[in-house]
């Protein structure tokens, strides 16, 4: 499908690959690794075309599609989120908006010898829609969402968008740089499933140790000038490699001794008549020998530990009867909750769940407007934000942020911590703003570290981090002896660190009294519970007194059961229409509120723009929850409707 030939890169004095030699063949599953820098997205970009080679070619099999999703930055234009996930192409994308805009097409727009709607039917148009909205389910798109234009998203979102276009394009080969990033937990297990049943070949970068190892086949390193390809997932690529570098340091280790034997020969008898021909002979030697390099250094990564914190008492934090809303949409009613001292706890469920604003209420950065938070004896919490700048000033350098804590340091000591986490010499005198992703986690971590708190309470630490990053991190967590709650994507991360699982949903809470294997189990044995109709309890032989009376009761059990199933049902149902009502209401008025925004007749009156911006703010609050509330309530509907169908098949059944 696609080789690789004698691909070599450089920029100035710098080579970033030399002689690439690649064969991607149809239905391979290739991860790409190495340290930052190291040329990754580069070689992507030189497969597409969008940069050229020094030396090398490219050859591609005839008819062959490329599809690929950049890490960031991809555009957000005025299509909507199903719009641009149709788009499968230009000419597809032309005909599908004439089709929906048939009534509103000027005559002349109108090839009359051109049967429009066949057209879209022969291009599988409605099979395409159809595969659109599954795949924008899957990675965590709501109905309503489908139709909002992509600039009003966010770019979490609309990066989201863009794969799904690229999954259903279904290109020969799809070039995918960190496709996890934006992702929460449920969708990646959804793009994770998706990705190892499809039909094409998967060339990818990812940071997520257990997406490579579920997905790849083949590991292709980019290490210092050479690109090098590995049999097997990520944990066989590492233990290929120590044991590739053991024997390279040991043949270079006897290569090395042999040199010196040959070398103290020399030095001996060089000077003497009868051994000097013996001399030059082992100097020759030594000359035709192919030299073996020495072993490459492991580049520098993160090594930190957090100071072991104060201990705290037993019962770290409380929620007690808490109180949560936007307006009239309750996301926490009646909510208690409790960590113990030592519990590692990460909070799982669906995207829009709550567990964000949970993690929130932990922190007291959201007050509960009912119930109370309460914190153990002793306890000092910690928040590291999922949106970093929400912990940073932007305005401000790496050392005054590292400065401002409320632990007095001294400028020495914060500049040794920033040393240790990759800010040396000037990168301490940039401003936030200016810093990567990676560069504000890693300046987070600083801030935690110069205020140790004995609480941690984590939002997506590993966001931005690359593996070495996350694999220090996660060395430091290991021997933190306070107690941690946290939300991750990272499923390599919450198997090493989780000791309870605290499952989201609803607006309630279930505990999961282990790790995350147990949860899938577990979470998985419940779900076969429920969908599988109970057994029929044994009928009890009639006696001669009252021959049917068990088998009347049975009978009326069960229709008590069906009233109530649909008395649920209703309920249910009003739920759901009055949701959808509200939020018709809500974004409608979004939509007038951008618009006010956009107007320049806003900006003449004092004060209205910020009075627009502030209700704007409370509409998206209380929208992102009346969402959450909506696909709850519609879950639960969907789950009585499958009772009634089991019930119903058991009944035909008997």
């Amino acid at each position: 499908m696609l080789s690789l030939s004698g691909i070599t890169k450089r920029y100035g004095d710098r080579f970033l690959f030399q002689d690439v030699v690649l064969q991607v063949n149809r239905g391979d599953r290739l991860g790409l690794v190495g340290p930052n820098g190291a040329g990754k997205t580069t070689l992507f970009k030189i497969i597409l075309g969008e940069e050229t080679a020094d030396a090398g070619e490219i050859t591609f099999q005839r008819g062959f599609r490329v599809g690929y999703l950049p890490q960031e930055n991809a555009p957000a234009t005025d299509e909507t989120v199903l719009d641009l996930a149709t788009a499968i192409s230009p000419e597809f994308a032309e005909v599908r908006r004439k089709v929906r805009n048939w009534d509103q097409l000027h005559p002349d727009d109108i090839d009359p010898h051109d049967n429009l709607h066949e057209r879209y039917r022969e291009m599988s148009g409605y099979q395409v829609e159809i595969k659109a909205g599954q795949v924008l389910r899957g990675l965590g798109f709501r109905e309503r969402d489908f139709h909002r234009p992509l600039r009003e998203m966010s770019g979490g979102w609309v990066m989201r968008a863009w794969l799904a276009r690229l999954l259903v394009q279904e290109p020969d080969l799809m070039l995918l740089d960190e496709p996890t990033n934006h992702l929460d937990l449920e969708s990646l297990l959804w793009l994770q499933d998706y990705l190892a049943a499809y039909p094409g070949a998967i060339f990818f970068t990812s940071h997520d140790r257990e997406f490579l190892n579920r997905l790849a086949g083949f590991i292709i390193e980019v290490r210092q000038c050479r690109v090098l390809r590995y049999r097997g997932n990520y944990e066989d690529y590492l233990a290929q490699r120590e044991a590739a570098a053991e024997q390279l340091a040991a043949a270079f280790k006897n290569q090395q001794r042999e040199i010196a034997r040959l070398m103290r020969f020399v030095e001996r008898f060089r000077a003497k008549n009868t051994k000097a021909t013996q001399a030059q002979a082992k100097l020759r030697q030594i000359d035709r020998m192919e030299k073996i390099a020495a072993p490459e250094a492991e580049e520098n990564g993160l090594a930190f530990r957090f100071p072991q914190p104060v201990r705290s008492g037993q019962r770290v934090i409380q929620l007690k009867n808490v109180r949560l809303a936007y307006g009239a949409n309750v996301v926490y009613e009646d909510l208690n909750f409790e960590a113990q001292r030592g519990q590692r706890i990460v909070l799982v469920g669906a995207n829009g769940a709550g567990k964000s604003t949970l993690l929130k209420l932990l922190a007291g950065v959201l007050p509960p407007q009912a119930g109370e938070r309460l914190l153990g004896y002793q306890t000092h919490a910690g928040y590291y934000s999922q949106y970093r700048l929400e912990m940073l000033r932007p305005e401000r350098t790496v050392l005054e942020e590292a400065l401002d804590t409320p632990q007095a340091v001294t400028e020495v000591f914060a500049r040794t911590v920033l040393g240790g986490f990759r800010f040396t010499d000037d990168d301490v005198f940039k401003p936030v703003r200016v810093l990567s992703g990676g560069e504000k986690s890693r300046l987070a971590l600083v801030k935690l570290l110069l205020d140790p708190p004995n609480l941690l309470l984590m939002d997506e630490p590993t966001t931005h981090l690359d593996m070495a990053s996350t694999d220090a991190l996660l060395a430091a967590l290991d021997q933190f002896e306070g107690t941690i709650i946290f939300i991750s994507h990272d499923v390599y991360f919450i198997r090493s660190l989780a000791n309870h699982v605290v499952r989201v949903q609803d607006g309630r809470l279930t505990h999961y009294p282990g790790d995350y294997q147990y949860y899938v189990e577990k979470s998985a044995a419940d779900a076969k519970a429920v969908a599988s109709p109970s057994a029929p309890l044994p009928a009890a032989a009639p006696t001669e007194e009252r021959p049917l009376n068990a088998a009347r009761e049975r009978r009326r059990l069960a229709a008590e059961e069906r009233n109530a199933r649909s008395r649920a049902r209703r309920e249910q149902q009003a739920l759901v229409a009055r949701l959808e009502e509200e939020i018709g209401a809500l974004e409608k008025r979004q939509a007038e509120l951008t618009r006010e925004l956009e107007s320049p007749e806003t900006y003449s009156a004092p004060g209205a723009a910020v009075a627009i911006n502030r209700e704007m703010r409370e509409i998206l609050d209380r929208l992102s929850a009346a969402i959450a509330e909506w696909e709850a309530a519609a879950h639960r509907l969907a789950e009585i409707d499958r009772e009634v169908l089991i019930e119903t098949k058991a009944r035909k059944q008997t």
